[in-house]
Protein backbone atom coordinates (compact mmCIF):
# COMPACT_ATOMS: atom_id res chain seq x y z
CA UNK A 1 0.00 0.00 0.00
CA UNK A 2 1.31 3.44 -0.88
CA UNK A 3 1.94 5.86 1.97
CA UNK A 4 -0.80 8.43 2.57
CA UNK A 5 1.62 11.31 2.05
CA UNK A 6 4.58 11.79 -0.31
CA UNK A 7 7.96 10.75 1.05
CA UNK A 8 11.19 12.65 0.42
CA UNK A 9 14.68 11.19 0.71
CA UNK A 10 17.35 13.74 1.68
CA UNK A 11 20.89 12.83 0.66
CA UNK A 12 23.89 14.55 2.23
CA UNK A 13 27.03 13.22 0.58
CA UNK A 14 30.43 13.81 2.14
CA UNK A 15 33.95 12.88 1.06
CA UNK A 16 33.83 9.51 2.87
CA UNK A 17 30.19 9.14 3.87
CA UNK A 18 26.60 9.51 2.73
CA UNK A 19 24.08 10.69 5.32
CA UNK A 20 20.40 10.40 4.56
CA UNK A 21 16.97 10.93 6.08
CA UNK A 22 13.49 9.96 4.95
CA UNK A 23 10.64 12.42 5.56
CA UNK A 24 6.89 12.31 5.12
CA UNK A 25 5.57 15.50 3.54
CA UNK A 26 3.26 17.65 5.63
CA UNK A 27 3.26 20.65 7.92
CA UNK A 28 5.50 19.94 9.66
CA UNK A 29 7.59 17.40 7.80
CA UNK A 30 7.83 14.13 9.72
CA UNK A 31 11.18 12.35 9.92
CA UNK A 32 10.61 8.62 9.49
CA UNK A 33 14.20 7.45 9.65
CA UNK A 34 17.78 8.58 9.25
CA UNK A 35 21.14 6.97 8.78
CA UNK A 36 24.28 6.85 6.75
CA UNK A 37 26.90 4.86 4.93
CA UNK A 38 30.21 5.50 6.63
CA UNK A 39 33.87 4.85 5.82
CA UNK A 40 33.29 4.72 2.07
CA UNK A 41 36.43 3.46 0.31
CA UNK A 42 37.53 1.35 3.27
CA UNK A 43 36.97 -2.39 3.86
CA UNK A 44 34.87 -1.78 7.01
CA UNK A 45 32.13 0.39 5.44
CA UNK A 46 28.78 0.20 7.24
CA UNK A 47 25.15 1.06 6.56
CA UNK A 48 23.53 2.46 9.71
CA UNK A 49 19.82 3.22 10.05
CA UNK A 50 17.76 4.61 12.94
CA UNK A 51 14.00 4.93 12.59
CA UNK A 52 10.78 5.50 14.48
CA UNK A 53 10.07 1.78 14.07
CA UNK A 54 12.33 -0.60 15.97
CA UNK A 55 12.64 -2.79 12.85
CA UNK A 56 14.43 0.06 11.10
CA UNK A 57 17.26 0.24 13.68
CA UNK A 58 20.32 -1.65 12.52
CA UNK A 59 23.94 -1.42 11.44
CA UNK A 60 25.44 -3.81 8.91
CA UNK A 61 28.59 -4.03 6.79
CA UNK A 62 28.35 -3.10 3.12
CA UNK A 63 30.73 -3.16 0.19
CA UNK A 64 31.39 0.48 -0.66
CA UNK A 65 34.64 1.08 -2.52
CA UNK A 66 33.25 4.36 -3.87
CA UNK A 67 30.15 6.58 -3.68
CA UNK A 68 28.44 4.98 -6.69
CA UNK A 69 28.58 1.50 -5.15
CA UNK A 70 27.67 2.91 -1.74
CA UNK A 71 24.53 4.62 -3.00
CA UNK A 72 23.65 1.39 -4.83
CA UNK A 73 23.60 -0.36 -1.44
CA UNK A 74 21.36 2.41 -0.11
CA UNK A 75 18.95 2.10 -3.05
CA UNK A 76 18.86 -1.68 -2.62
CA UNK A 77 17.80 -1.17 0.98
CA UNK A 78 15.17 1.43 0.00
CA UNK A 79 13.57 -1.05 -2.41
CA UNK A 80 13.91 -3.87 0.10
CA UNK A 81 12.19 -1.79 2.77
CA UNK A 82 9.25 -0.26 0.96
CA UNK A 83 9.67 -0.29 -2.80
CA UNK A 84 10.22 2.53 -5.24
CA UNK A 85 6.58 3.67 -5.08
CA UNK A 86 7.16 4.98 -1.55
CA UNK A 87 9.42 7.78 -2.78
CA UNK A 88 8.10 11.02 -4.29
CA UNK A 89 11.47 12.78 -4.68
CA UNK A 90 15.13 12.89 -3.70
CA UNK A 91 16.94 16.00 -2.51
CA UNK A 92 20.72 16.31 -2.65
CA UNK A 93 23.08 18.61 -0.80
CA UNK A 94 25.36 19.97 -3.51
CA UNK A 95 28.34 21.76 -2.02
CA UNK A 96 29.12 24.24 -4.81
CA UNK A 97 26.63 26.11 -6.98
CA UNK A 98 29.14 28.48 -8.57
CA UNK A 99 27.91 31.87 -9.82
CA UNK A 100 24.81 30.43 -11.52
CA UNK A 101 22.90 28.48 -8.88
CA UNK A 102 21.63 30.42 -5.87
CA UNK A 103 18.35 28.59 -5.17
CA UNK A 104 17.31 24.92 -4.92
CA UNK A 105 16.52 23.62 -8.40
CA UNK A 106 15.22 20.45 -9.98
CA UNK A 107 18.14 18.50 -11.43
CA UNK A 108 18.25 18.41 -15.23
CA UNK A 109 20.76 17.20 -17.80
CA UNK A 110 21.80 20.83 -18.33
CA UNK A 111 22.44 21.33 -14.62
CA UNK A 112 24.57 18.18 -14.42
CA UNK A 113 26.73 19.47 -17.28
CA UNK A 114 27.03 22.84 -15.53
CA UNK A 115 28.16 21.07 -12.36
CA UNK A 116 30.79 19.14 -14.31
CA UNK A 117 32.18 22.48 -15.49
CA UNK A 118 32.23 23.67 -11.87
CA UNK A 119 34.13 20.60 -10.62
CA UNK A 120 37.54 22.35 -10.66
CA UNK A 121 36.12 24.69 -7.98
CA UNK A 122 35.55 21.75 -5.64
CA UNK A 123 37.11 18.51 -6.91
CA UNK A 124 36.69 16.86 -3.49
CA UNK A 125 32.88 17.02 -3.48
CA UNK A 126 31.25 17.84 -6.81
CA UNK A 127 32.33 14.77 -8.84
CA UNK A 128 30.99 12.43 -6.14
CA UNK A 129 27.77 14.41 -5.81
CA UNK A 130 27.21 14.21 -9.58
CA UNK A 131 27.74 10.44 -9.42
CA UNK A 132 25.08 10.18 -6.70
CA UNK A 133 22.47 12.00 -8.79
CA UNK A 134 23.30 9.88 -11.83
CA UNK A 135 23.05 6.65 -9.84
CA UNK A 136 19.55 7.57 -8.67
CA UNK A 137 18.55 8.53 -12.21
CA UNK A 138 19.69 5.17 -13.59
CA UNK A 139 17.76 3.22 -10.95
CA UNK A 140 14.70 5.50 -10.81
CA UNK A 141 14.60 7.47 -14.10
CA UNK A 142 11.21 9.08 -13.41
CA UNK A 143 11.96 10.10 -9.82
CA UNK A 144 12.34 13.92 -9.45
CA UNK A 145 15.63 15.04 -7.93
CA UNK A 146 16.38 18.47 -6.47
CA UNK A 147 19.80 20.06 -5.88
CA UNK A 148 20.18 22.16 -2.72
CA UNK A 149 23.31 24.29 -2.91
CA UNK A 150 25.50 24.91 0.14
CA UNK A 151 26.75 28.18 -1.36
CA UNK A 152 23.26 29.69 -1.76
CA UNK A 153 23.11 31.27 1.71
CA UNK A 154 26.17 33.40 0.89
CA UNK A 155 25.27 34.17 -2.75
CA UNK A 156 24.65 37.88 -2.13
CA UNK A 157 27.70 38.63 0.00
CA UNK A 158 28.66 42.32 -0.13
CA UNK A 159 31.06 42.92 -2.98
CA UNK A 160 33.91 43.87 -0.65
CA UNK A 161 33.58 40.45 1.02
CA UNK A 162 33.28 38.56 -2.29
CA UNK A 163 36.32 40.02 -4.04
CA UNK A 164 39.66 38.22 -3.97
CA UNK A 165 42.82 40.35 -4.28
CA UNK A 166 44.06 38.70 -7.48
CA UNK A 167 43.91 39.98 -11.12
CA UNK A 168 40.39 41.03 -12.05
CA UNK A 169 40.18 38.71 -15.04
CA UNK A 170 39.66 35.75 -12.71
CA UNK A 171 36.47 37.24 -11.35
CA UNK A 172 34.95 36.82 -14.81
CA UNK A 173 35.67 33.08 -14.46
CA UNK A 174 33.67 32.94 -11.23
CA UNK A 175 36.66 33.06 -8.89
CA UNK A 176 35.35 34.78 -5.74
CA UNK A 177 34.46 34.08 -2.14
CA UNK A 178 31.45 31.75 -2.06
CA UNK A 179 31.22 30.34 1.45
CA UNK A 180 29.68 27.01 2.44
CA UNK A 181 27.62 25.30 5.16
CA UNK A 182 24.70 27.31 3.79
CA UNK A 183 22.07 24.65 4.50
CA UNK A 184 23.19 24.56 8.12
CA UNK A 185 23.23 28.34 8.40
CA UNK A 186 19.76 28.66 6.87
CA UNK A 187 18.42 26.18 9.41
CA UNK A 188 20.15 27.98 12.30
CA UNK A 189 18.68 31.34 11.34
CA UNK A 190 15.20 29.84 11.20
CA UNK A 191 15.71 28.23 14.59
CA UNK A 192 17.10 31.45 16.06
CA UNK A 193 13.97 33.32 14.94
CA UNK A 194 11.78 30.58 16.45
CA UNK A 195 13.65 30.43 19.76
CA UNK A 196 14.58 34.07 20.32
CA UNK A 197 12.28 36.06 18.04
CA UNK A 198 12.61 38.08 14.86
CA UNK A 199 14.56 40.88 16.53
CA UNK A 200 17.38 38.51 17.52
CA UNK A 201 17.44 36.91 14.06
CA UNK A 202 17.76 40.35 12.44
CA UNK A 203 20.51 41.44 14.79
CA UNK A 204 24.27 40.95 14.54
CA UNK A 205 24.77 37.18 14.56
CA UNK A 206 27.88 35.02 14.33
CA UNK A 207 27.25 31.38 13.42
CA UNK A 208 29.99 28.83 14.18
CA UNK A 209 29.54 25.49 12.39
CA UNK A 210 32.29 23.41 13.95
CA UNK A 211 32.54 19.80 12.80
CA UNK A 212 34.77 17.77 10.50
CA UNK A 213 34.35 20.75 8.21
CA UNK A 214 34.30 24.03 10.09
CA UNK A 215 33.40 27.60 9.21
CA UNK A 216 31.94 30.78 10.66
CA UNK A 217 29.51 33.26 9.14
CA UNK A 218 28.57 36.81 10.03
CA UNK A 219 24.87 37.56 9.53
CA UNK A 220 23.09 40.90 9.76
CA UNK A 221 19.40 41.48 9.03
CA UNK A 222 19.18 37.77 8.25
CA UNK A 223 21.75 37.93 5.44
CA UNK A 224 25.32 36.68 5.23
CA UNK A 225 27.83 39.54 5.16
CA UNK A 226 31.05 37.51 5.46
CA UNK A 227 32.25 33.97 6.06
CA UNK A 228 35.50 32.14 6.68
CA UNK A 229 35.43 29.68 3.76
CA UNK A 230 36.23 31.07 0.33
CA UNK A 231 36.31 29.71 -3.25
CA UNK A 232 36.54 26.18 -1.83
CA UNK A 233 35.72 24.58 1.55
CA UNK A 234 39.44 24.24 2.28
CA UNK A 235 39.80 27.88 3.36
CA UNK A 236 39.30 29.52 6.73
CA UNK A 237 39.61 27.51 9.94
CA UNK A 238 41.81 24.45 10.43
CA UNK A 239 39.47 21.44 10.30
CA UNK A 240 39.68 17.70 10.85
CA UNK A 241 41.98 17.13 7.85
CA UNK A 242 41.82 20.47 5.99
CA UNK A 243 44.42 23.13 6.59
CA UNK A 244 42.29 26.25 6.45
CA UNK A 245 44.03 29.48 5.46
CA UNK A 246 47.71 29.25 4.51
CA UNK A 247 50.42 31.50 3.12
CA UNK A 248 50.07 31.21 -0.70
CA UNK A 249 53.85 31.20 -0.87
CA UNK A 250 53.81 27.71 0.58
CA UNK A 251 52.80 26.37 -2.84
CA UNK A 252 55.98 27.65 -4.44
CA UNK A 253 58.14 26.69 -1.48
CA UNK A 254 57.03 23.04 -1.54
CA UNK A 255 57.28 22.92 -5.33
CA UNK A 256 60.91 24.05 -5.08
CA UNK A 257 62.00 22.02 -2.06
CA UNK A 258 59.98 18.80 -2.50
CA UNK A 259 58.94 18.98 -6.17
CA UNK A 260 55.36 18.87 -4.90
CA UNK A 261 52.77 19.05 -7.68
CA UNK A 262 49.49 20.95 -7.52
CA UNK A 263 47.66 17.64 -7.15
CA UNK A 264 49.89 16.58 -4.25
CA UNK A 265 49.48 19.97 -2.57
CA UNK A 266 45.70 19.71 -2.90
CA UNK A 267 45.81 16.23 -1.37
CA UNK A 268 47.92 17.49 1.52
CA UNK A 269 45.77 20.50 2.44
CA UNK A 270 42.49 18.59 2.18
CA UNK A 271 43.28 15.17 3.64
CA UNK A 272 46.56 15.32 5.60
CA UNK A 273 46.38 18.65 7.44
CA UNK A 274 44.27 20.33 10.11
CA UNK A 275 43.86 18.44 13.39
CA UNK A 276 45.32 15.29 11.82
CA UNK A 277 48.37 17.07 10.47
CA UNK A 278 49.23 18.82 13.73
CA UNK A 279 48.44 15.91 16.06
CA UNK A 280 49.84 13.19 13.76
CA UNK A 281 47.38 10.82 15.45
CA UNK A 282 43.72 11.70 14.87
CA UNK A 283 41.37 14.04 13.01
CA UNK A 284 38.68 13.57 15.68
CA UNK A 285 38.41 16.27 18.34
CA UNK A 286 37.11 13.73 20.86
CA UNK A 287 40.29 11.66 20.57
CA UNK A 288 42.49 14.74 20.92
CA UNK A 289 40.70 16.02 24.02
CA UNK A 290 41.08 12.61 25.64
CA UNK A 291 44.84 12.46 25.20
CA UNK A 292 45.91 16.13 25.22
CA UNK A 293 47.21 15.91 28.79
CA UNK A 294 49.68 13.20 27.76
CA UNK A 295 50.39 14.21 24.14
CA UNK A 296 51.68 17.69 23.36
CA UNK A 297 50.84 17.23 19.67
CA UNK A 298 47.18 16.64 20.51
CA UNK A 299 47.20 19.61 22.89
CA UNK A 300 48.66 21.87 20.20
CA UNK A 301 46.08 20.73 17.65
CA UNK A 302 43.23 21.58 20.02
CA UNK A 303 44.83 24.89 21.00
CA UNK A 304 45.34 25.90 17.35
CA UNK A 305 41.72 25.11 16.49
CA UNK A 306 40.34 27.12 19.42
CA UNK A 307 42.72 30.01 18.77
CA UNK A 308 41.76 30.28 15.11
CA UNK A 309 38.02 30.13 15.84
CA UNK A 310 38.51 32.87 18.46
CA UNK A 311 40.33 35.04 15.91
CA UNK A 312 37.53 34.58 13.38
CA UNK A 313 34.89 35.50 15.97
CA UNK A 314 36.79 38.74 16.54
CA UNK A 315 37.18 39.41 12.82
CA UNK A 316 33.50 38.82 12.09
CA UNK A 317 32.48 40.95 15.06
CA UNK A 318 34.51 43.75 13.47
CA UNK A 319 32.73 43.19 10.14
CA UNK A 320 29.36 43.40 11.91
CA UNK A 321 30.27 46.35 14.13
CA UNK A 322 29.68 44.22 17.22
CA UNK A 323 27.80 41.04 17.99
CA UNK A 324 24.47 40.32 19.66
CA UNK A 325 24.27 36.51 19.32
CA UNK A 326 26.87 33.78 18.93
CA UNK A 327 25.62 30.33 17.90
CA UNK A 328 27.61 27.08 18.11
CA UNK A 329 26.61 24.08 16.01
CA UNK A 330 28.11 21.02 14.30
CA UNK A 331 29.59 17.93 15.93
CA UNK A 332 32.21 19.90 17.89
CA UNK A 333 30.12 23.01 18.43
CA UNK A 334 27.18 21.05 19.82
CA UNK A 335 29.03 18.49 21.93
CA UNK A 336 32.38 19.87 23.13
CA UNK A 337 31.90 22.31 26.02
CA UNK A 338 35.66 22.36 26.62
CA UNK A 339 36.25 23.69 23.12
CA UNK A 340 33.44 26.25 23.39
CA UNK A 341 34.85 27.44 26.69
CA UNK A 342 38.37 27.90 25.32
CA UNK A 343 37.06 29.76 22.28
CA UNK A 344 35.06 32.20 24.40
CA UNK A 345 37.73 32.67 27.07
CA UNK A 346 39.21 36.13 26.57
CA UNK A 347 36.32 37.46 24.47
CA UNK A 348 34.85 39.41 27.37
CA UNK A 349 35.84 42.63 25.59
CA UNK A 350 33.21 41.74 22.96
CA UNK A 351 30.61 41.17 25.68
CA UNK A 352 30.89 37.36 25.48
CA UNK A 353 30.83 35.47 28.76
CA UNK A 354 29.86 31.86 29.41
CA UNK A 355 28.15 30.34 32.44
CA UNK A 356 30.29 27.31 33.20
CA UNK A 357 27.48 25.08 34.47
CA UNK A 358 25.23 25.79 31.46
CA UNK A 359 28.09 25.22 29.06
CA UNK A 360 29.08 21.92 30.68
CA UNK A 361 25.46 20.73 30.43
CA UNK A 362 25.18 21.66 26.73
CA UNK A 363 22.17 23.83 27.50
CA UNK A 364 20.44 25.82 24.77
CA UNK A 365 21.73 29.13 26.17
CA UNK A 366 25.21 28.91 27.67
CA UNK A 367 26.02 32.59 28.21
CA UNK A 368 26.20 34.09 31.68
CA UNK A 369 23.34 36.29 32.86
CA UNK A 370 25.61 39.35 32.74
CA UNK A 371 26.87 38.59 29.21
CA UNK A 372 25.91 41.29 26.70
CA UNK A 373 26.06 38.64 23.95
CA UNK A 374 23.67 35.70 24.03
CA UNK A 375 25.61 32.50 23.31
CA UNK A 376 23.52 29.56 22.10
CA UNK A 377 23.97 25.93 21.16
CA UNK A 378 21.60 24.89 18.36
CA UNK A 379 21.65 21.44 16.80
CA UNK A 380 21.70 21.81 13.04
CA UNK A 381 19.60 19.76 10.62
CA UNK A 382 20.79 19.95 7.03
CA UNK A 383 18.64 17.00 5.96
CA UNK A 384 15.48 18.77 7.13
CA UNK A 385 16.47 21.85 5.11
CA UNK A 386 16.95 19.64 2.04
CA UNK A 387 13.51 18.08 2.48
CA UNK A 388 11.89 21.49 2.96
CA UNK A 389 13.52 22.73 -0.24
CA UNK A 390 12.32 19.70 -2.17
CA UNK A 391 8.75 20.28 -1.01
CA UNK A 392 8.94 23.95 -2.01
CA UNK A 393 10.45 23.30 -5.45
CA UNK A 394 8.11 20.43 -6.33
CA UNK A 395 5.01 21.68 -4.54
CA UNK A 396 4.76 18.67 -2.25
CA UNK A 397 2.85 18.94 0.98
Amino acid sequence: MKPAKPRILAINGGSSSIKFALFEAGDPLRRILEGGIERIGLPEATLRVKGVNQADNFSRPVTAPDHTVAVGALMDWIEERSGREALAAVGHRVVHGGPKYSEPRRITTEMVEDLRQLSPFDPEHLPEEILLTEAFHRRFPDLPQVACFDTAFHHDLPRVARLLPIPRRYEEQGVRRYGFHGLSYSFLMGELARLAGAEAAHGRVILAHLGNGASLAAVRDGKSVDTSMCLTPTAGLPMSTRSGDLDPGLVGYLARTEKMSAKQFNEMVNFQSGLLGISETSSDMRDLLECEAQDVRAAEAVALFCYQVKKWVGALAAALGGVDTLVFTGGIGENAPTVRGRICDGLEFLGIGLEERRNAANEDVISASASRVTVRVIRTDEELMIARSVCRVLGLG
